[in-house]
């Protein structure tokens, strides 16, 4: 078959007619030989075979779509257990190590509503039964809860408020840790049933696996809510650039078979690496923005060689040649971008990443093969279901009168335009010279009732921190040597210390390990709980539990997991910075063929990440917008958002340096 990518060529396997071949000549010998035409770029040569091939390119397509959703759904996603970074994540495998599972904790509130001094639990008999009977129906569940405590308890006066006005009941979880939030499910339910028997109180539920249960139902949500919306959004905008349905639909169809081949296929790395849900949304997100960028350029400028009076195999050639080869040093620079999450050390970034580079790295593939052989099996009917109001002239891929206005007035002006854009980006950029960084006790919105109620606990009961966990290993945990350690650590916990009392251990795994509860002063996030934290590690331990021969120690909980996260990202954030940066520049000097392209790419890709960091600051961190946006400032920034910021950003924002650049090149 002719290359119909190159009609004007003619075919070299068939031979020439007798008549037509030259006749033998003593000087022809002489002659030079004939130029070889130039080998087409690998780009180009895939393209044009995907093209030729077009049926098994797309059945082979379909395939591979229908084969990876049907093993991802036989093999399921099994996430591996994910650790904290540093010491408390020593801690955790530690804890693996022996199967110790903490299970989730559960608190019922019970509240008298009002301010009549007959509404304490001493005074208030509804209150009594009411606690009762919150005790009895959970005690009844066909998985019932487990230690169960409240004020009818021995010991059970300190769950009752300062003011009387408060009762708690606190239990464990039924169940494996891992289901824990569907587990919980029954519990609320009893819950709300003796809170619609008793109307005259505040009968509500909150805890770890009931967040958890918010969260997800909340993210669950959320993530319906983009692919309901997303699609029809992003078929709408392209409808408005290519002005026919056809055109607009490929961009989709290719973005979100990559999105379902690269989920389907994350069942494979989730055999050694976590991978949860949040894994497939940002997959979702990515997958879709650099599918469609890639079809968008590709489309558009097939479309315009063919206005330019090319014919529909040329252009075809001519978009392989040229956007073809901008796509895949794009995706090379989106993926060497991702790649910096691998760099710290963070199990969670590390699914993210691998999840986010096979994304890319399928939208690249598709758009290599599966593009141009939609384009040669469509034709001229890739241009069908023209929108009436948008005319001939989206469909002819006409210049842009308006953008063409501008950019010939930057050019004629390119210090002044230049200069005024790089102080807009600077004074955005300028408030996030005061960011600062933190967690809030509920990364969740206020409206929830979970949220609700737990914030009534808190003021009720003015809470510790959770006290930290020192795991225990080697050596005789039981022996006397480790009793006179723990004794000695308990011995230095005090009301006014860095460590309070009560300092409770318990042997755990059979006799393999020690689990010691040490709580530490301040609330589990200022500084006094870092510096006791710190104290405990550095200091105490060490003139206690690390004086026993043969043992070993991990301190973890949550004030030691907030502090080893954030210290991993202060330390690890720098390096993926100046290695994300470092690559990219490298692999943009290799396609560009120059140095001041990628320096000065890189440099307003920075400047962008910079403007975008003073508007979160502006935004999320100062309050600003809180109203419109429907959300409350807690006076900060969550710790790893600009590092995520800055990897997805910079990818992105030098996609589309690569393609401006890749067409001033030509």
């Amino acid at each position: 078959m002719r290359d119909t990518l190159n009609p004007a060529l003619p075919d070299a396997r068939r031979p020439l007619p007798e008549e037509r071949r030259p006749a033998p000549d003593a000087h022809v010998a002489s002659l030079p030989p004939a130029p070889r035409r130039p080998r087409a770029p690998m780009v180009e040569r895939i393209a044009c075979w995907s093209a030729r091939h077009r049926i098994a390119v797309i059945v082979g397509w379909l395939v591979l779509a229908g084969t990876a959703l049907v093993a991802g759904q036989l093999l399921g996603t099994q996430s591996q257990p994910q650790y904290d970074p540093g010491q408390a994540g020593q801690a955790e495998q530690m804890l693996h190590q022996l199967n110790v599972v903490s299970p989730p904790q559960e608190t019922v509130l019970i509240q008298a509503r009002g301010t009549s001094p007959a509404g304490t639990y001493r005074r208030s008999p509804q209150m009594r039964s009411a606690v009762a009977d919150v005790v009895h129906a959970l005690q009844g569940l066909p998985r019932a809860a487990r230690a169960i405590r409240s004020p009818l308890s021995p010991g059970g006066q300190a769950l009752v408020s300062a003011n009387g006005r408060t009762a708690l009941v606190t239990f464990n979880v039924a169940g494996p840790h891992a289901s824990a939030d569907t587990t919980v499910g029954a519990d609320l339910s009893v819950v709300a049933r003796v809170q619609a028997a008793r109307p005259g109180l505040i009968v509500a539920e909150a805890g770890d696996a009931s967040t958890d249960q918010a969260a997800n139902t909340l993210m669950g949500k959320d993530f319906h809510k983009a692919e309901v919306t997303s699609v029809p959004i992003t078929l709408i905008l392209l409808i408005a650039v290519f002005g026919a349905l056809i055109a607009a639909g490929i961009p989709v169809l290719l973005a979100g078979s990559a999105v379902i081949v690269a989920v389907s296929l994350l069942a494979v790395p989730s055999r050694w690496l976590p991978i949860g849900s949040s894994t497939s949304e940002v997959v979702l997100i990515i997958g879709m923005a650099v599918g469609v960028d890639y079809s968008l350029f590709y489309l558009r400028r097939e479309r315009e060689e063919r206005a330019a009076g090319a014919s529909f195999p040329a252009a075809l050639a001519t978009a392989a040649h040229t956007s073809g080869r901008a796509i895949l040093v794009s995706g090379l620079t989106v993926m060497v971008s991702l790649a910096g999450l691998l760099l710290t050390g963070i199990d969670l970034f590390t699914g993210i990443a691998v999840g986010t580079i096979m994304v890319v790295g399928v939208a690249v593939i598709g758009s290599l093969t599966l593009l141009p052989a939609l384009l040669s099996l469509l034709g001229p009917w890739a241009d069908r279901g023209r929108i009436p109001f948008l005319g001939r002239r989206r469909t002819q891929a006409r210049p842009s009168r308006v953008w063409a206005a501008l950019v010939r007035q930057v050019v004629r002006r390119p210090l002044l335009w230049g200069g005024s854009a790089a102080l807009a980006l600077l004074a955005l950029a300028a408030p996030a010279l005061g960011m600062r960084t933190g967690t809030p006790a509920i990364d969740l919105p206020s409206r929830l009732p979970v949220v609700q109620t737990l914030g009534q606990i808190q003021r009720a009961f003015p809470g510790r921190p959770s006290p930290a966990q020192v795991v225990v290993m080697g050596g005789d945990v039981s022996g006397p040597r480790m009793r006179a350690a723990v004794t000695a650590l308990q011995s230095g916990a005090s009301a006014h210390g860095v460590i309070h009392r009560p300092v409770m251990a318990q042997v755990v795994g059979d006799g393999r390990g020690l689990v010691i509860s040490v709580p530490l002063a301040g609330d589990g996030t200022n500084s006094v709980s870092r510096h006791a934290l710190l104290d405990l590690r550095d200091r105490i331990l060490p003139a206690t539990v690390g004086t026993v021969p043969g043992a070993s120690y991990a301190v973890t909980g949550n004030t030691a997991s907030g502090y080893d996260f954030d210290a991993a990202l202060r330390s690890r954030t720098p390096i993926v910075f100046a290695v994300v940066a470092g690559l990219a520049l490298l692999l943009l000097m290799m396609a560009f063929r120059s140095l001041a392209i990628p320096l000065i790419s890189i440099g307003l890709n920075l400047l962008s990440v910079g403007a975008a960091y003073g508007l979160i600051t502006l935004i999320f961190q100062d309050g600003h917008l809180q109203g419109p946006l429907g959300f409350t400032s807690f006076g900060g920034i969550i710790p790893w958002v600009p590092l995520f910021m800055f990897v997805f950003l910079f990818g992105l924002s030098m996609d589309y340096h690569v393609f401006i650049l890749s067409r001033i090149r030509e």
